[in-house]
């Protein structure tokens, strides 16, 4: 005999006894499926839209500096607006580290993949040499980036939470090219990785940077193909004078 208390009682099966739940959970399953694309496709709108103002501050802080690089230039050149820059960058400032990282990153990845043979020391120094001059010719806006920070006696890269992990691969390659060139007996033991680098950058950076009022005070146009093809053979001679051993 079945009393109502029975009907009551939670079904004994196991085939059916957890079938709510099992429903319950693909309808959230199937839900989820259907939200993945959603979340994927905000996250991608997100990280294009970030990467177009990256983009587009590059360019602007480069061609007018930090001080007179608006906002309002950078909205419109990126094709979004003032709020999403402060959305996802919370300032103007910040915005500018994160420029100046992409800058530093993207030399680096450049310097990183540099095709060194140290084995070879003398050809492996003036590829690296050739490499971050043909660098800074290519990219004006490392160069006036750079410029701009200087300025600022770079208050904005030092509060760069990365700024210790964007140091030079070029260093450490030269390293390894001055250890081969001590270990062959044709440099010199006595020059360090970071100094070479100092040399290098120097003797590019500062023909570059002045190149204005050295063309005015030198009467001649100093970023005339024979005169880079000119300074490059320079930077090099003088570089590889420098490292290499000397016999009286």
């Amino acid at each position: 005999m079945t009393t109502d208390d029975d009907n009551n009682l939670p079904d004994k099966n196991p085939r059916t006894a957890n079938l709510p739940a099992a429903k319950g959970i693909e309808r959230r399953s199937r839900r989820s499926a259907r939200a993945e694309p959603v979340r994927r496709g905000a996250q991608e709108r997100s990280h294009r839209t970030r990467e177009s103002i990256l983009r587009a501050a590059k360019r602007v802080f480069a061609r007018n500096g930090f001080t007179e690089g608006k906002i309002d230039t950078i909205s419109r050149l990126s094709r979004t607006h003032d709020r999403m820059i402060y959305y996802y960058f919370g300032s103007k400032a910040r915005l500018f580290v994160e420029v100046l990282e992409r800058t530093y990153e993207e030399m680096n990845k450049a310097e990183a993949s540099i095709p060194v043979n140290f084995d070879q020391p003398t050809e492996a120094l003036r590829q690296i040499v050739h490499f971050v001059w043909n660098y800074y010719l290519e990219n004006p806006e490392f160069i006036t980036l750079l410029n701009s920070e200087n300025l600022l006696k770079g208050k904005h890269i030092k509060k760069s939470s990365r700024a210790g992990e964007l140091s030079s691969p070029a260093v450490g390659l030269l390293d390894k090219v001055l250890e081969s060139g001590v270990k062959k007996g044709v440099f010199r033991d006595d020059l360090a990785a970071r100094d070479l680098y100092l040399i290098i950058a120097a003797l590019g950076y500062f023909y570059l940077s002045n190149h204005y009022t050295l063309s005015v005070f030198l009467d001649a146009d100093l970023l005339e193909d024979e005169a880079l093809v000119h300074w490059q053979h320079v930077i090099s001679d003088v570089v590889l004078r420098a490292v290499m051993v000397t016999t009286n």
